[in-house]
């Protein structure tokens, strides 16, 4: 079949969990399907030169509007300006035929635009969906003007698509709230690269009293308080340190905060590392995870670190679903240095991990089950169109 994704951050040129499944969905559809990408042109100190078209990985990619994560984001928030860019570039669509169209949810703006060439020609349409706003946190986001709009406007357009593939339980069961039926709400989220994992995980590195973070350095992400909570650590336990990996638009104001809680010596803070491999292998010799997040789809790095068998330590009001909450150490925030020192000092690390068979769910391996099943109950048979170009 010929099958489209659409999201306007595209993996690896812009970091993110969803980004990432999408890259593994994408990867693996495309060793049976012909894929393509929809996404806009990134330019990052790794990848300077995105061409309008190319093909990597088996999938062809057709990046549009030029865009730099300067831009990207405006006031700590995703810029407005830049997502209806990427909609209006949407209309390039309508030159090509699908039988899936799979697009990001998010920024919204997109899906109208999304919807109507579905329409038009027949294609089914999925959504990705991490989160469902409430009109509360859109108007704390927005404004209370351009935010119950957005609230509106999301419901109106976003609850009539022919699928929703949900990453967590929490984002089925709201997706279910809002009146679609069980059958067309599919819960999915392969963000394990069991292969590599176990490669990392064979090599048997030493760990070191450290606590880890990666990811986006976000304000939801609370890198201010995951400081204090380390900064406490380092006090009652000699030679406890801590590092940051990652990047996003908050990334210069983690740095300051480390430099005024004079924090120089004990936490590292590293840009993003772009291999997977080498990234794992440093979250393999830490020592277990810090996740203070206030806002959260799912927790891949959570899980992450759970496959790798290190450790994960929450705080009690985590958004992180239940099934990834299950696996991990949550506590009150009070409590986080002490558990966190426990967990250091201990020599069985494997005594803190918690019900992880069911990390298998999570594989990159099970792309294709899931797919063939979806595409099934959606009445798509394996017949590819005439005509990929219209």
């Amino acid at each position: 079949m010929r099958i489209a994704f659409i999201s306007d951050a595209a993996y690896p040129w812009h970091q993110g969990g969803l980004e990432a499944v999408e890259l593994t969905e994408a990867q693996g559809l495309a060793e049976k399907h012909d894929v393509h990408f929809f996404c806009m042109r990134w330019h990052t100190a790794q990848a300077p030169d995105m061409e309008h078209e190319f093909t990597r990985d088996g999938i062809h990619y057709h990046a549009m509007v030029p865009v730099t994560r300067s831009v990207f984001y405006r006031h700590s928030r995703r810029s407005i300006r830049t997502s209806v860019l990427f909609a209006l570039s949407m209309f390039r669509i309508f030159n090509y035929r699908f039988d899936v169209v799979e697009a990001n949810l998010f920024p919204f703006i997109h899906i109208p635009i999304v919807k109507l060439f579905c329409k038009l020609t027949g294609c089914k349409m999925v959504l990705d969906v991490v989160e469902i706003w409430s009109r509360e946190y859109w108007t704390e986001y927005l404004g209370v003007i351009i935010g119950t709009l957005g609230y509106w406007f999301t419901n109106y357009f976003c609850l009539s698509a022919d699928a929703y593939i949900a990453n967590s339980s929490i984002t089925e069961r709201l997706l279910l709230e809002k009146g679609l039926g069980a059958h067309r709400v599919f819960r999915f989220a392969p963000v394990l690269d069991d292969k590599m994992i176990g490669r990392v995980r064979k090599l048997k590195q030493k760990r070191i009293n450290r606590v880890i973070y990666w990811g986006r350095f976000i304000k939801e992400k609370r890198l201010d308080k995951w400081l204090r909570v380390v900064a406490e650590v380092h006090r009652k336990m000699k030679g406890a340190t801590g590092i940051l990996i990652g990047g996003g638009a908050e990334f210069d104001s983690v740095k300051r905060m480390v430099r005024e809680l004079g924090l120089e010596k004990v936490v590292d803070v590293r840009s993003n590392i772009e291999d997977d491999e080498q990234l794992f292998k440093e979250v393999n010799k830490s020592g277990v995870l810090l996740h203070m997040s206030e806002r959260e789809g799912m927790g891949v790095v959570a899980l992450e670190s759970l496959a790798l068998g290190v450790p994960v330590v929450l705080p009690n009001y985590t958004p992180i679903p239940r099934e990834v909450k299950d696996m991990c150490i949550v506590v009150d925030e009070t409590e986080l240095p002490g558990r966190l020192i426990d967990v250091l000092k201990s020599s069985n690390k494997g005594s803190y991990l918690k019900n992880t068979s069911a990390l298998s769910d999570y594989y990159y391996s099970n792309v294709n089950n899931f797919y063939n099943s979806m595409f099934k109950s959606l009445g798509l048979a394996h017949a590819p169109r005439a005509s990929l170009q219209a």
